[in-house]
């Protein structure tokens, strides 16, 4: 059975952290824009990052920063990869020698044609935001309008929660779901209890198409 990849975003507490981490996520998201409510520094998060598992990735998200801010963090901080939801070139994006996520918004231009200029990301994430705009606003997208010929593994993010995500994984079939404020009290602060709730509507799915060919 094929296993829909998880992301908890938006990761700011320890304690967060490692409840995404028990209830079975593959990687957690750290947002590096000052503009985000759930903007972090490297320094509040390193002792995070430095007690994670093994075999989950930490992510860093960025909207429009220069080099050098991007280097101030990796500089600090074993990031797995790294996520931009600005309008940066494919240049700019594999310049720091990590694995990145490039987002498009679905209100923005045609998703193929921006997909197609980053052949070299190591997925796509389409959100419900804006081009230019960082996500984390809980408004969701027509998901039976989602591209799946991307050239690259598709992550769909945006207004996902644990009561819609099982629907939404059953008709995109993505490679993985990222998730912010659907797991919140409170924008940061995550809730355990919804967090363990949506893990276990993606494997609910999951199982849903066990017997289905995924179109990722």
């Amino acid at each position: 059975m094929f296993r829909t990849r998880i992301k908890i975003c938006g990761i700011t507490r320890s304690e967060d952290a490692l409840a995404a981490c028990e209830a079975g996520v593959d990687a957690l998201g750290f947002v590096f824009w000052a503009r985000s409510k759930r903007a972090v520094t490297p320094d509040m998060i390193r002792p995070i990052v430095a007690e994670l598992p093994p075999f989950i990735s930490s992510v860093g998200l960025f909207l429009d920063p220069d080099a050098d801010e991007v280097k101030r963090v990796l500089d600090g901080l074993p990031l797995s990869m790294l996520q931009f939801h600005g309008n940066e070139s494919p240049a700019f994006c594999r310049r720091f020698g990590r694995p990145y996520l490039k987002a498009v918004g679905m209100g923005g231009p045609d998703p193929r044609a921006y997909a197609a200029q980053y052949p070299d990301a190591a997925g796509i994430m389409l959100d419900s935001h804006a081009q230019g705009q960082a996500g984390g606003t809980g408004a969701a997208f027509d998901w039976r309008q989602t591209p799946h010929d991307l050239g690259r593994p598709l992550i769909l993010a945006g207004g996902l929660m644990p009561s819609n995500v099982r629907e939404a994984v059953r008709i995109v079939r993505p490679w993985a779901v990222d998730v912010s404020s659907g797991v919140e009290r409170a924008p940061g602060i995550k809730d355990a209890q919804a967090i363990r709730d949506f893990v276990a509507g993606v494997r609910m799915a999951d199982a849903d198409a066990s017997t289905r060919e995924p179109s990722r």
